[in-house]
């Protein structure tokens, strides 16, 4: 597994990530010690790019991650977030916190769920908007001095308040949701990475797992998966966006690769700063992911894909009104 500079402030990282939060909730049921040997199984692989976040579980995803690194601490760089909050009583609600006191504390209390002493990569998962950018990622550079963190990024920020954020602390890597059928960060996100030298970072790079062409029919989601409560996945919105990922599967079987190692293969071909990290609580998906590295698309495959599925084609918002709201635009 290849491993390259993540943002230019030292930081490095595997190629392929691996997003750790449906291993805790929103996906299904949970099993710890299947998603631990699914974490050891990825070192094995060198997918040593870790992404969690407080908010999974919420705090029981952290814990996951902590258990799985002990003894191992020195292969990982490990990613978390923070500034989502939920209530105990009410676990759908959402409030968002990004005032320099509770970065702090926030931190402090991720570092003992993790169980280690430092973190590499400390996001703000959303921007609080009752709270100037400038003065939370001023805290956050409070962090690094204290060694408490290697180097900050930002969740769902939009260009302009990135480069208001790296103007104050130097931001390593920008995450936001990305993938053949959610290319908003083409508009001007992706440029602006690479302009300041930022890492960017790719969640749900298969669409939430859609792109796998392994959902056939919205009775395939759990009762508790959250899919179900995403425009993208109710009624007629279902059905065309099936019908777009029946297209990549057709181009999938011309590649000779599955639907989901074409997608991750496109992701990863519209630029080197990019690092796509893929969630899966089981081995044979982690091991077919890894695979996509191995795919590598033509000129003509590109556009092909273009066609497939332009800008957007996805029928449906990436998330329901009430979470689009939290989204710095």
């Amino acid at each position: 597994m290849e491993k390259k500079n993540l943002g230019s402030q030292g930081l490095t990282a595997s190629r392929l990530g691996l997003g750790c939060m449906g291993m805790s909730e929103f996906y299904g049921h949970r099993n710890d010690h299947e998603s631990i040997n699914v974490l050891h199984h990825a070192i094995q692989l060198g997918v040593t790019f870790w992404d969690t976040s407080d908010v999974y579980g919420p705090y029981h995803n952290e814990e996951l991650v902590g258990q799985a690194l002990k003894g191992r601490r020195d292969k990982i760089t490990v990613a978390t977030k923070f500034g989502i909050l939920r209530d105990p009583a009410n676990p759908q609600l959402r409030g968002l916190n990004g005032k320099p006191e509770y970065v702090q504390s926030a931190c402090e209390a991720s570092l003992k769920r993790l169980n280690v002493d430092v973190i590499d990569l400390y996001y703000l998962h959303r921007k609080d908007p009752a709270t100037p950018i400038e003065e939370t990622v001023g805290a956050m550079g409070k962090l690094v001095e204290q060694g408490k963190i290697k180097a900050i990024g930002l969740s769902e920020v939009s260009a302009a308040t990135l480069r208001k954020a790296h103007a104050v602390h130097p931001i390593t890597a920008l995450q936001t949701e990305y993938s053949i059928w959610s290319r908003e960060p083409e508009d001007e996100i992706l440029q602006t990475c690479k302009e300041l030298g930022i890492a960017f970072v790719a969640y749900s790079p298969l669409g939430r797992g859609f792109l796998t062409g392994q959902i056939k029919k919205f009775e395939d989601f759990t009762p508790d998966d959250y899919r179900r409560f995403s425009p993208r996945f109710q009624g007629e919105n279902f059905n065309k966006n099936l019908q777009l990922v029946s297209k990549i599967e057709q181009l999938a079987h011309k590649k000779n690769c599955t639907a989901s190692q074409l997608a991750l293969a496109w992701v990863m071909a519209q630029g080197d700063h990019i690092f796509p990290i893929p969630g899966t609580k089981h081995i044979k998906y982690l091991e077919e992911n890894v695979a996509a590295l191995q795919v590598h698309l033509s000129a003509d495959e590109l556009k092909e894909m273009d066609v497939i599925a332009p800008k957007g084609a996805a029928s449906g918002m990436r998330y329901p009104e009430s979470m689009m709201g939290s989204i710095d635009q």
